[in-house]
């Protein structure tokens, strides 16, 4: 299933920022549909479980885990120390015994805690033990700017885990991916690291009500276009649809692709596209040197070298530590403007110095303060 076609991209981008009922279907947001996901899995599988910190908070991680504790009890939905080691590796035990754990980190930036559990013990092990055991485990994380919090609460680092056979990596942009991939992830017998932009928590589409899974390995192209291909990452996707409908103000038509699942990647999708259009941007939530882009950049290029003549460009963060002014963060971030008109400078091959007045209805949200 893919999100119904709209007449142009500006009510695309517009609908994925606020959200809307569409052709009947129902409605919901990105933070419902993570939630109705866990709960519907944990209501078919009595060995999926929930835990991390502050899950069972009132806030309950934006809403993510609310109702959880209260319908299946404290022995499948519990709060644990801030201790993000051993705390993946109780994780990893708990998969070793037959569970299916889902661990809330919050942050991706403190992962980093526990990359000897995540590199070294789960995405090894079922190879190690001669595929007699597996880790089928799932680690939630969020990533991006959010309430001033800088340097080491903001930053997208699924790059490093795209790295490490063994792991699988998703980053959903909408609603309905968002579910789709969780319960796809959860059934899967291999530790699947899942990525939410805290911004994307605001945006609304349309979910199915039954589960479905959107497996890995598969993009989509989220907008037709003949012009320039963008790629845009999680909630840069977002932007790529935004700058999309910038660009058609000035007559270029620009593709717009969602990978979803970063490892493993599905190139081919991309590479199709390129073919077409003769121009490869990739937008990342990470720093552009090692990143996701590059990774796409680089396979996008060997599938086409020699088949045809074609141009490539990265945007992502500055080569600096994440800012907490806004004023900064306006220089730092990739937006809907700066993407169209590097892909303006792309698609006429020269630098044209220009940047389209912002439109109002095409504003990115805000957001809201700590949870």
């Amino acid at each position: 299933m893919t999100t119904p076609a709209t007449s142009s991209a500006a009510s695309a981008a517009s609908r994925l920022l606020k959200g809307g009922t569409l052709n009947g279907e129902r409605t919901l947001s990105y933070v419902d549909a993570v939630r109705e996901a866990t709960d519907q899995e944990m209501s078919r599988d009595p060995s999926v479980i929930i835990f991390g910190l502050d899950v069972d908070d009132p806030k309950a991680i934006q809403g993510t885990t609310k109702g959880l504790l209260e319908k299946h009890g404290p022995q499948r939905v519990f709060g644990t120390p801030l201790s993000e080691d051993a705390m993946t590796g109780a994780a990893i035990g708990m998969a070793l015994a037959g569970l299916r754990p889902i661990h809330v980190h919050i942050r991706m930036d403190f992962l980093m805690l526990a990359m000897n559990q995540l590199v070294n013990v789960a995405s090894k092990s079922h190879y190690m033990y001669g595929g007699k055991v597996c880790i089928p485990m799932v680690v939630r994380s969020m990533i991006g700017k959010s309430w001033g919090q800088g340097a080491q609460h903001s930053q997208g680092l699924y790059s490093f885990l795209m790295h490490i056979p063994g792991l699988k990596v998703v980053a959903p942009t909408t609603p309905y991916d968002a579910k789709g991939c969780l319960l796809a992830a959860i059934r899967d017998d291999n530790p699947v690291m899942f990525v939410e932009h805290r911004i994307l928590h605001f945006q609304k589409g349309p979910v199915p009500d039954k589960p479905y899974v959107v497996s890995p390995g598969k993009a989509r192209v989220t907008a037709a276009g003949t012009d320039i291909t963008l790629v845009g990452i999680s909630y840069m996707q977002v932007e790529c649809l935004r700058a999309k409908a910038y660009l058609e103000d000035i007559g270029i038509k620009a593709e717009v692709i969602d990978p979803i699942w970063l490892s493993p990647l599905d190139t081919e999708t991309i590479s199709h596209s390129v073919e077409k259009t003769g121009k490869l941007m990739v937008v990342d939530n990470g720093w552009v040197c090692c990143g996701a882009g590059t990774e796409i950049l680089a396979q996008v290029t060997e599938r086409l070298q020699g088949k045809r003549d074609f141009r490539v460009k990265r945007l992502g963060f500055a080569p600096v530590t994440c800012p907490t002014s806004p004023s900064l963060e306006d220089a730092f971030y990739p937006n809907a403007r700066t993407i169209a008109a590097a892909a303006r400078d792309m698609v006429e091959g020269k630098p044209t110095g220009w940047l389209p007045e912002e439109k109002a209805e095409l504003q990115s949200i805000v957001f809201k303060g700590p949870f």
